[in-house]
């Protein structure tokens, strides 16, 4: 554990697991870490953890990059709000949604009526740095990531906006980010 995780116990982490009622959904630009953090806050938490874009890719037998190439963003889209929707039936404990999914409206109004959205926040340069490690995001295929990022961030923060629950995502350990996720829960409860 690190130091900032040591700011809560692991009892105090199982008292807050127990108010949860619902699932914790990750909303945020990509890059921002929703899946490997979401992995370490589910295990925290003792909850199960998926992210809807690894299940849409299982359920189209399709990748993500395939299905923007094949059918289109809106088609992406409205498949996205379908699998989301289901997983909040599941009752999946943490769920790490794909960058865009909180800009649509009825995704984002279906996870603020039945989750806790948290808007996982980072600064540009992060992003340019963690995104570039990986060739697989669509919007980032043509044209320069920086500025990419910034102009998809100025579109989308009026949506991250109504997350009741925002926490910065800097470089560090993606423990202490998870860790502050549970302790800006706790006072949102």
């Amino acid at each position: 554990m690190t130091q900032h995780a040591q700011t809560l116990s692991d009892a105090e982490i199982a008292a807050i697991a127990r108010r949860i009622d619902r699932p914790v959904v990750l909303v945020g630009l990509m890059g921002t870490g929703k899946s490997t953090v979401g992995k370490r806050l589910a295990h925290l938490l003792g909850k199960g953890f998926v992210d809807a874009d690894d299940e849409i890719e299982t359920a189209a037998q399709m990748s993500v990059s395939e299905i923007f190439e094949q059918y289109g963003e809106d088609y992406f889209r409205d498949g996205e709000r379908r699998v989301i929707a289901r997983l909040m039936e599941e009752g999946h404990g943490v769920i790490a949604t794909g960058g865009g999914a909180f800009v649509n409206d009825a995704t984002r109004a279906l996870i603020l009526e039945r989750g806790i959205a948290v808007w996982i926040d980072c600064d540009i340069d992060t992003l340019v740095e963690r995104t570039g490690r990986r060739n697989t995001r669509p919007l980032l295929r043509d044209g320069d990531p920086q500025e990419i990022l910034t102009r998809l961030r100025d579109e989308r923060k009026p949506h991250y906006g109504e997350a009741p629950i925002r926490v910065r995502s800097e470089e560090g350990p993606h423990l202490e980010t998870a860790v502050s996720i549970i302790e800006a829960i706790d006072r949102w409860l």
